[in-house]
């Protein structure tokens, strides 16, 4: 009779908790999840304290970094086309990103002819390019193996229920068995809520690479474009 009893308790307890029920439920619910999950539930808040500072910082990097092309450009070309190439490389220099950085490898290789920035241009978004996709694999990692952490959670938790049952029969309290289904739960709920902000961040960064990369181009035909106005002989 105790431990039916003990096990409705419990039982009515975790009900309380699942259906929000009891003036403490908003006060305990984060402690208990993560106190409940075991240490894959510990191993996702660790995942997920990364993935937030790889999206943020490279969200930053991402809105630092691109620039309005036309304008800068237009201002460009103006510049050069007053014969001054000390101030166009100095407000290359002035500008961040990498549409300025291939800009001013352009104008440096100037000399070269069409095809020699053209190459110039090619090698220098080879080294962009890498640095614009720096730490999205790490994100996309996560998110890719957060359900399979969060998996993983749920046979441990699952176990350690089974493991109870054998050593305490089939008559084994609720209150016993209850923490291995807390952990199976717990863990393939967090993985999942890791893993679907984890795949949207990912996407979203990788369109604004994408974006960046556009500009990259359209920037280095512009430059070529100018640049071979300029060697034109005037009539």
């Amino acid at each position: 009779m105790g431990r039916g009893a003990g096990g409705g308790g419990t039982s009515g307890y975790i009900l309380d908790i699942a259906l929000g029920r009891g003036s403490g439920y908003k006060r305990c619910m984060w402690p208990e999840l993560i106190k409940h999950g075991g240490l894959m539930m510990w191993l996702l808040l660790l995942a997920s304290a990364v993935a937030v500072a790889v999206f943020i910082e490279r969200l930053l990097r991402y809105h630092r970094e691109q620039i309005n092309s036309i304008e800068f450009l237009n201002g460009v070309r103006n510049v050069l086309r007053r014969d001054n190439v000390v101030e166009a490389i100095s407000i290359c220099d002035a500008t961040p990103g990498p549409v300025s950085r291939l800009v001013k490898t352009a104008i440096l290789n100037r000399a070269k002819g069409h095809d020699g920035v053209r190459e110039a241009l090619e090698e220098a978004g080879l080294v962009e390019v890498p640095r614009l996709e720096e730490k999205l694999n790490l994100l996309a990692t996560i998110a890719q193996i957060a359900p399979i952490m969060g998996l993983l959670g749920t046979v441990l938790g699952f176990i350690d229920v089974f493991r109870v049952l054998q050593l305490e029969g089939v008559s084994a309290p609720a209150n016993l068995l209850a923490g291995g289904v807390w952990q199976a739960l717990v863990c393939t709920g967090a993985g999942l809520a890791l893993s679907i902000p984890c795949y949207a961040g990912y996407n979203y960064l990788v369109s604004r690479v994408n974006s960046i990369v556009l500009d990259m181009e359209k920037a280095s035909s512009e430059i070529l474009n100018v640049l071979s106005e300029l060697r034109k002989p005037s009539p």
